[in-house]
């Protein structure tokens, strides 16, 4: 349940010189997580620095991979329990995990390129064998055949907005965000498919108009920002004071609560919010198809949906 919020009328300054003063004390910047999310037992040579030398979006080992996993990333933080309790249940494939957590947008792009992706000076090729992003996408590429049927749905998501810890802008809902000197973060509509959800709901907020002054006349000033890994970009943003608030899916907002960062959220109502819906499918040619096909199962029973009820998902009920 979420927990009532009392805002605290603290000045942005404040908020700001708050988070740059304890920062130094952080062993590392928010939101990696230590390695939780790497199941391979044989790590080899720990090189990891953060803001220099870290690949937060991909994880285990690719050479030794038996289930390849391109997931959409606004759940990053849920992947380490539910590879957790799927291994448990296959513990031939413990360890032998490979998956990726950036946008879906450039996840269809790396599987374009044969799975191949360069960062930094570092190339290699992973393809995959399940594909998991929102259910129009998933059923763009079942239609164009880099997918096969069926499509397993699993979850629903809501927006909400993201703030720093205290709402130091007093922003009270949508419509807000239009304020000419508002610092925005917000994902790109390029490659980030929670962008055609979120214009959706300014619209109804606000119509055409706050979609234009969020998305193109403050874009235009600098003053909305674009995102190109918002899940991880968009807390970092509002923790170092380069903005003021971003619309993103409420679990996210609810992992970075949890885990004690300075980060809150101002609720969208019903009427003005939008829903994602969560779905994947095996990817046509896929080396490990039985893995790929165990893994669809697993993100429907009660153990994988009560983990993804801990950062606010709900299960997925078909219309009638």
């Amino acid at each position: 349940m979420r927990p009532e919020r009392s805002w605290r009328r603290v000045g942005a300054a404040g908020v700001a010189l708050a988070w740059l003063c304890a920062a130094p004390a952080r062993a590392v910047p928010p939101p990696w997580q230590n390695g939780a999310n790497n199941d391979v037992a044989a790590r080899g040579l720990a090189f990891t620095v953060p803001e220099v030398d870290v690949l937060a979006d991909f994880h285990g080992d690719p050479a030794t991979a038996r289930l390849v996993l391109y997931v959409g990333g606004n759940y990053y933080f849920a992947m380490a329990p539910l590879v957790r309790a799927f291994a448990a249940d296959h513990p031939d494939l413990a360890g032998r995990l490979y998956w990726e957590t950036i946008p879906p947008g450039l996840l269809a792009k790396q599987l374009a390129a044969g799975g191949t992706i360069t960062v930094g000076n570092m190339t290699w090729t992973a393809p995959p064998d399940v594909y998991l992003a929102g259910l129009k996408r998933v059923r763009a590429m079942l239609a164009d055949g880099r997918l096969q049927a069926p499509a397993t749905v699993y979850a629903t998501n809501t927006l909400t907005i993201m703030v720093p810890e205290g709402n130091p802008a007093h922003i009270g809902g949508l419509a807000d965000l239009g304020r000419p000197g508002l610092r925005l973060a917000m994902p790109n509509p390029e490659f980030e498919g929670v962008a055609r959800q979120i214009k959706a709901a300014l619209a109804r907020a606000g119509g055409s108009a706050l979609v234009n002054a969020v998305y193109k006349t403050k874009v235009a000033a600098g003053t909305t920002r674009l995102t190109q890994i918002h899940h991880r970009q968009t807390p970092l943003w509002l923790m170092d004071g380069k903005a003021e608030a971003g619309v993103t899916w409420l679990s996210e907002a609810k992992f970075q609560e949890q885990i004690g960062n300075p980060i809150g959220d101002v609720p969208i109502p019903a009427s003005e919010n939008a829903t994602g819906i969560y779905a994947g499918a095996v990817v046509r040619g896929a080396t490990h198809a039985a893995a790929a096909r165990a893994w669809l199962g697993f993100l429907t029973t009660p153990q994988a949906q009560a983990i993804f009820a801990r950062y606010g998902f709900k299960p997925y009920v078909a219309a009638r």
